[in-house]
């Protein structure tokens, strides 16, 4: 049974949370993206300091996708289903879900075998799997966020979308690789209001985490 829409002019979920991360998620598999096909071409060099904290990053960045799109699974979906009903078909963003866990683990056998034995050839092995994963989440976002943004703005309410929110954030994600990825990726005004929306603590976590992540930054890119 279909159920009528939750939501009112007054009454919308803020999905900039949502938003944000699809493209920190899409921001890292550039950055790293060229990182790797620089290793593999020669033109930068390949350093122990730098084969390890590359090896760390891309480890956190898929644990950081795989959390991404089990949560939308878990959680997100099954209350859209029951909130819009026929109104929207979620089995493509499912199969998407599916074909994704391969793409993770040929990604991390290479991130191992790259880790192990630091070479351009294991180099160029790396950034073909992070080019397939780039394609792939790339053409998935963009229609999740055309079929699913409005239907959550029309049978969610913000009280359903802060739930969601706060069951995702309890459900694993590591905040202190998340949190400087994404103040590293908003604008000034989108920072304002997720600060609003958490309250003090997040200038405290991410004055405390912010010098860690720098430090893996600065040894991959400089």
């Amino acid at each position: 049974m279909t159920s009528e829409p939750t939501t009112s002019t007054d009454d919308v979920p803020d999905i900039l949370g949502m938003r944000i991360a699809h493209r920190v998620m899409l921001r890292d598999l550039d950055r790293t993206t060229g990182i790797a096909m620089a290793l593999a071409d020669g033109g930068v060099p390949i350093t122990r300091r730098r084969v390890r904290a590359l090896v760390r990053y891309l480890e956190l960045m898929g644990e950081s996708i795989h959390h991404h799109h089990h949560a939308e699974d878990d959680i997100l979906w099954p209350l859209i289903e029951l909130r819009a009903g026929s109104h929207i078909d979620l089995t493509p963003l499912t199969e998407d879900h599916q074909a994704l866990g391969p793409k993770l683990d040929g990604l991390r056998i290479a991130v191992g075998v790259f880790g192990a034995d630091p070479s351009q050839r294991t180099a160029a092995v790396v950034s073909a799997r992070l080019v397939e994963m780039r394609t792939m989440l790339s053409e998935h976002i963009a229609e999740e966020e055309r079929d699913t943004f409005p239907v959550i703005r029309r049978y969610l309410s913000v009280a359903d979308w802060r739930d969601v929110e706060n069951r995702i954030r309890r459900a694993g994600a590591r905040m202190t690789f998340e949190l400087p990825r994404i103040a590293a990726a908003v604008t000034p005004a989108e920072l304002a209001t997720l600060k609003a929306d958490a309250g003090p603590m997040i200038d405290l976590m991410l004055a405390l985490v912010k010098p860690k992540y720098r430090r893996l930054e600065k040894a991959i890119w400089g």
